[in-house]
């Protein structure tokens, strides 16, 4: 069993371009919920209000442990299906009709149909199937003209998977359902096959993110190792708390007091709008906005930076009326 190798305070670089990099801080919190899911081979639940870096935490996970990262935003069409194959139903169609358009067909209808409209020629598998079993799902790939996820630099498929399932909040209750059942099978069958996915090597770990924008069920949550993501309610911890990351980023372009401007900025406006109860509250994602835009306009006029933050804040912090 592997666990996290990255110590607290751990300051991992996820992706960069020349315009922006992506880092991520480990607290021991972050460190321990997933060694935990890990240990106890349950999907990690990571709860918290938008923008705190709930998604973030998966990929740094994945980087950290030299797994392959795979992906799935849930929307309010996700079906439970998509976490586990996908069907190219207008690919199918598309062929089908080819098929009937044609007037000289050499097989007969029903050969067309075993070998042409055979319905695992058009499944692809979803993240999941993936994470379950590379192999199969390398060859099912193939047999349906898809292709395999990209894999971050460093990481290896060998070494296992970290599947993030993005704002299951969104989902119909049967889609985390869905997928508890399916992690507690570790196999499902996918349509057109008789032959389940089976997990094969390293278990996944699975990361669930919630806005709490919809209750989940307890039956839900039971089966789930827990992290609550929350800010320091003490105003010097969360001072604290927002430079510290604002230094993960920006440490070697931003001054000491530009990141505590901006953290005081981002409290006082955050604590003006859950009087008002105004939400989202701003918060990690705002207070790191307000500091990519004083930096981009004035990336070494320290008094230049501290003015414009002024400038910026209400276009920043305050997003509802």
């Amino acid at each position: 069993m592997t666990r996290m190798k990255s110590v607290n305070g751990t300051i991992l670089r996820l992706c960069g371009t020349s315009e922006r990099d992506l880092f991520h801080f480990f607290d021991q919190a972050d460190i321990d919920a997933i060694n935990t899911a890990i240990a106890t081979s349950r999907p990690l639940l990571v709860r918290g209000e938008p923008g705190i870096g709930k998604s973030q935490l998966a990929r740094a996970a994945a980087i950290d442990l030299r797994r392959a990262y795979l992906t799935l935003v849930v929307n309010s069409h996700t079906e439970y299906s998509d976490l586990l194959w996908s069907v190219d139903t207008l690919n199918r169609l598309a062929t089908a009709q080819l098929l009937g358009a044609l007037r000289e067909i050499t097989l007969s209808p029903r050969e067309v149909i075993k070998q042409e409209l055979s319905l695992d020629r058009y499944v692809n598998p979803g993240p999941l199937w993936w994470a379950f079993n590379w192999e199969s799902a390398t060859a099912q790939a193939e047999k349906a003209n898809g292709n395999a996820p990209n894999i971050i630099d460093g990481c290896d498929a060998g070494n296992g998977s970290v599947v993030l399932i993005d704002e299951i909040d969104k989902a119909e209750a049967r889609v985390p359902n869905g997928l508890l059942e399916a992690l507690g099978d570790g196999s499902f069958t996918p349509p057109g096959s008789r032959r389940p996915v089976v997990i094969s090597g390293q278990p996944p770990l699975v990361i669930i993110t919630t806005n709490e924008d919809r209750p989940l069920s307890d039956a839900f949550i039971r089966r789930c190792v827990v992290l609550h993501k929350i800010y320091p309610a003490d105003e010097g911890q969360m001072i604290k708390y927002l430079v510290e990351r604002g230094k993960t980023h920006y440490e070697s372009s931003a001054a000491s007091d530009v990141l505590v401007k901006a953290a005081k900025m981002v409290i006082e406006d955050r604590r003006d709008a859950e009087r008002s109860r105004r939400f989202p509250l701003p918060g990690q994602a705002e207070y790191l906005d307000l500091l990519r835009a004083v930096l981009k306009w004035y990336p070494s006029d320290v008094d230049a930076q501290m003015t414009s933050l002024d400038q910026v804040r209400p276009f920043v912090l305050n997003k509802t009326s």
